[in-house]
């Protein structure tokens, strides 16, 4: 005869919780693996000159568009697990980003600096859509620069995360295109995603679910 083991309604949420935090994990290493992998391969993008968002343009645009999209709908799920583990205004700041991701996949980048092939150099044109872009992007760095500040969890770490992040961020917001502020704010990106795993991981080790 074998018995089973009572659920507590704590246990359950733990659970749901605890699934909801794994995406923080693998938001990050999606959407830098999906972007880097067809910075690689893109005809004419440049890793040194172009903005990851460049690659929602293109016969191939739909490809960044989805990643952006469903990574933004991973750190949402994640901002909420946070929110429900106790990092309250960590949480609700990071799942903003995630929202902010989701609207930048669906505010198409303008074409630039010659991206895709057959766009001139410089600037490009301006429409609401590339406006719209940059104003999600821009609430949404904004929104985990700080949530890495506020948050509980390994201070130390987490605010020097924010801050290369915000650093990084202000550099690209600039306008400046070159090699050092493209490739810092790509790194800005890997370091934040970093954080939102790190902490991701400290939340759901902390929740017992057995």
């Amino acid at each position: 005869m074998t018995t089973t083991e009572a659920v507590t309604p704590e246990i359950r949420a733990n659970r749901i919780t605890r699934s909801m935090l794994g995406y923080g994990v693998l938001a990050g290493p999606l959407y830098a693996g999906v972007s880097l992998a067809q910075a690689l391969t893109r005809d004419g993008f440049d890793v040194t000159r172009h903005a990851w968002s460049l690659l929602s343009n293109g016969s191939l645009g739909w490809l960044q568009i989805t990643n952006f999209i469903l990574t933004g709908l991973m750190v949402l799920t994640a901002g909420v697990g946070l929110t429900r583990a106790g990092a309250r205004w960590t949480g609700r700041l990071v799942a903003v980003f995630g929202l902010s991701m989701v609207a930048a996949g669906v505010l198409r980048a303008d074409p630039a600096q010659g991206f895709p092939a057959g766009t001139p150099d410089g600037a490009g044109v301006v429409t609401w859509h590339g406006v719209g872009h940059l104003v999600a992007g821009a609430v949404g760095f904004l929104c985990v620069a700080v949530a890495a500040w506020l948050s509980p969890v390994l201070k130390p770490y987490s605010r020097v995360s924010g801050t290369l992040f915000l650093l990084a961020f202000i550099g690209i917001a600039s306008g400046a295109s070159s090699p050092l502020v493209v490739l810092g704010f790509v790194a800005g990106v890997l370091v934040i995603f970093a954080w939102l795993a790190v902490v991701s991981i400290q939340r759901y080790r902390r929740l017992p679910c057995n």
